[in-house]
């Protein structure tokens, strides 16, 4: 099986199953320095969840934090076409 099959394969199952598959392949990738990215990123999450609920800073919802990155990205894109 190609990789372009194995692809439209993977593409077809649930959402859910998707992102299991996802996790373990990037989980196949990590470096061998795996925990201790793991604690830093521990310690980051710890850290952030504090300020939220210490009202430090303010979460948006998803719907608002994609429209913002996709309208940073066009911006950049647009940025570079005009270099």
């Amino acid at each position: 099986m190609s990789t372009e099959e194995l692809l439209a394969q993977v593409l077809l199952l649930p959402r859910h199953e998707r992102a299991r598959l996802a996790e373990e392949v990037l989980s196949s990738l990590e470096e061998p320095d795996a925990e201790e990215v793991a604690a830093a990123w521990a310690g980051e999450l710890t850290r952030r969840a504090r300020e939220v609920a210490e009202g430090k800073v303010q979460a948006v919802d998803w719907g608002t934090a994609r429209a913002e990155i996709l309208k940073e990205l066009e911006d950049r894109r647009a940025g570079r076409a005009s270099s």
